[in-house]
């Protein structure tokens, strides 16, 4: 019986409060030392007990330390919680204090500032950053991904965050518009007076003095163009391109065609110079003076419409808070100014072929001044790749058609010859530099409204002129 007893005794009573309790057989219940009452339980064994623990806990990170049962039951007793192979497997309760923290999202602009870490090593104001960043495809719709509305203040941020020298210099007006300075005022003045010089002096002398005077003004005329064109608004500032040599030496070739060319050509299609009947220059052809000067006086007008076009960008650059703002507004600056200079051209081209005494042909001069301007304007806001090509085809092309003309009279190649005599006849011969040097302005025309009105192209225009 006392087996019996043993299997019919109910479980241990789950009171916190008592430290031993003992069985009485005869009354057959549970009891408590001192007289301490002894709450009965359901008679579950341990193994019970902690399976159904296990069933009805909450999950860890919803339940208090300190939560009851759903039925307002005292807590289970350690030993009923740790016996039983269901106790065992059951997930250990960590502290909400102890939790490990949720990892927050990265930092957006710290990853653009190591993927552009160069530019903003270098930059000297957020201007730099911000033309570097829209140089590279970044858009105030871009910059909204980094939590900024627009690429100047997402610019600003970056330029603030990289830790910098005390040594290092910091410009303190980083869109400081520049100011007309009376040394390259008056370089931009000077080759048109040095040719104006020449050109009368080869008026008033004939012969060898001619021939030497002829040489020495060249040359004067070619160091005051440089020295004009090393300062000044006319400066690239620094945007060197390796092609140009070549393009200088393509603009010394359509110079030289602007004089020689048209002469050079009637007499190709007229059968060869040695035809040609001599004119006042006493030459194999007629030199023609009236555009060169023209293109060298227009040094001047070219300067100060590139010195507006700078001051223009920088008031704009104050005042525009957006990509979009800021080439909607530089745009029409840049036909004004464009517009502004070919009217000083237009009106140099009169007074220069009043003056020498020859007909003023207004297509030929302009296509080749606006050629040249846009291109030097081009090569200032650090786009001179394009200007370059263009200035090297309408060059090449006016060679050409000369040389095709000459191959025309080799037996068999008549042909070669046609297009350029059916141009020379229903135009002239100054049609030949008036359609090449047209197509490569306009095609410069429509890159520089494309291009001069971004931001990145007027990041250096605060160096002082």
């Amino acid at each position: 019986m006392s087996g019996l007893g043993e299997l019919d005794r109910p479980a241990t009573p789950a009171s916190p409060g008592s430290s031993a309790v003992a069985w009485d057989g005869r009354s057959e219940e549970w009891l408590a030392p001192e007289g301490e009452a002894v709450e009965d339980t359901a008679p579950e064994d341990a193994l019970s007990a902690g399976v159904a623990v296990e069933n009805r806990a909450e999950p860890c990170s919803e339940r208090p330390a300190d939560s009851t049962g759903a039925a307002g039951e005292p807590p289970l007793p350690a030993p009923a919680l740790a016996s039983g192979p269901a106790a065992a497997s059951a997930p250990t309760t960590a502290p909400a204090s102890e939790a490990a923290p949720r990892r927050g999202a990265g930092d957006p602009v710290k990853a653009l500032m190591h993927r552009h870490r160069h530019l903003c090593e270098r930059a000297v104001d957020p201007l730099e950053i911000a033309a570097g960043l829209e140089a590279h495809g970044m858009t105030d719709r871009t910059a909204a991904r980094f939590r900024h509305r627009d690429v100047f203040s997402l610019a600003e941020e970056m330029y603030a965050r990289v830790p910098r020298d005390g040594d290092r210099p910091v410009r303190p007006a980083p869109a400081a518009a520049p100011r007309a300075r009376s040394d390259w005022a008056l370089l931009t003045l000077l080759p048109g007076a040095l040719f104006a010089a020449t050109v009368t002096g080869l008026r008033l002398t004939d012969g060898q003095t001619r021939l030497c005077l002829a040489t020495a003004g060249v040359l004067a005329v070619l160091l005051a163009l440089c020295a004009a064109l090393r300062r000044g608004p006319l400066s690239p500032h620094g945007h060197a391109h390796p092609g140009s040599l070549g393009a200088s030496g393509w603009t010394c070739a359509l110079f030289a065609y602007a004089a020689l060319g048209d002469g050079l050509l009637r007499a190709a299609v007229n059968g060869g110079p040695d035809g040609l009947p001599t004119g006042a220059n006493d030459g194999p052809w007629p030199l023609t003076l009236a555009p060169p000067l023209t293109l060298v006086l227009a040094c001047a007008p070219a300067a100060w419409s590139a010195h507006l076009l700078a001051v223009g960008a920088c008031r704009r650059l104050e005042a525009s808070r957006g990509l979009e703002e800021f080439t909607a507004a530089v745009r029409p600056l840049v036909f004004g100014v464009f517009a502004l200079f070919l009217c000083a051209l237009t009106a140099l081209t009169g007074l220069c072929a009043k003056a020498l005494g020859e007909t003023a042909d207004h297509p030929r001069t302009l296509t080749l001044g606006m050629l040249l301007f846009l291109a030097r304007l081009l090569v200032v806001h650090g786009s001179p790749r394009l200007p370059v090509l263009l200035l090297g085809a309408a060059g090449a092309a006016e060679t050409i058609a000369v040389a095709t003309v000459f191959t025309g009279r080799l037996p068999g190649c008549g042909f070669l010859a046609v297009p350029v005599e059916s141009l020379v006849a229903a135009w002239g011969p100054t049609g030949v530099p008036a359609l090449t040097c047209g197509a490569a302005a306009l095609a410069l025309l429509i890159h520089a409204s494309r291009t001069l009105p971004r931001v990145s192209a007027h990041a250096r225009t605060d160096q002082p002129c």
